[in-house]
């Protein structure tokens, strides 16, 4: 897939509002600092015109954010989770909202999880891998950070991604927002996850 086309589509800031249904959807999600901005500007080629803005401090991104691609489909950027230094009922209020998008949106086609390969898989990583196969959404992980790996630590980053997160290799795609290794493969899954869907 060649990225030609991007445009930010609108912002569901609470459950029960609106949001772009009339295309398939692939959303994004991690815990809070992940790196999910980062991808999403390096994924769709907006490095000097950032779309996703990217914050130092966690749980910046508050609100599901849609960006139209190609024409094609809405890129789904939903909040982060697991961010302990926010105020409980602001980290339940995140996990409602997100919970509601991913039980309502019928044009929901993928899912892409997104883990710290420097780090093991946090509870809440393992909790959301869970949610997410009880849903029954085809899904990708994507391990983020990885430049900052020697080469020796990624293929255990990966098989360990794998082990704990309950996915097939060949569903990993190893990322760094910083050299762009990974962008290809992340876009030849997400075209995957499209086309299965038509």
């Amino acid at each position: 897939m060649k990225i030609r086309t991007v445009e930010y589509s609108g912002t569901l800031a609470k459950p029960g509002g609106e949001f772009p249904d009339t295309l398939p959807q692939i959303a994004l999600l991690g815990r809070s600092n992940v790196g999910k901005s980062s991808l999403i500007n390096t994924l769709l080629r907006r490095t000097r015109s950032k779309l996703a803005h990217v914050s130092a401090t966690p749980g910046k991104t508050k609100t599901i954010n849609f960006f139209l691609v190609n024409e094609r489909f809405f890129l789904v950027d939903l909040p982060g989770y697991g961010y302990a230094r926010a105020p409980e009922h602001m980290r339940n209020s995140w996990l409602e909202l997100i919970d509601w998008y991913l039980r309502e949106s019928d044009c929901l086609k993928g899912l892409v999880h997104l883990t710290d390969a420097r780090r093991k898989p946090t509870k809440h990583d393992l909790e959301m891998a869970s949610y997410l196969s009880k849903l029954g959404i085809p899904a990708v992980a994507v391990l983020t950070k990885m430049d900052k790996l020697k080469k020796s630590q990624c293929p255990p980053a990966v098989e360990r991604a794998c082990e704990e997160l309950g996915f097939d290799e060949d569903q990993v795609v190893p990322f760094s927002s910083k050299t762009g290794v990974g962008r290809k493969a992340l876009l030849e899954a997400l075209d995957d996850l499209l086309t299965e869907a038509e």
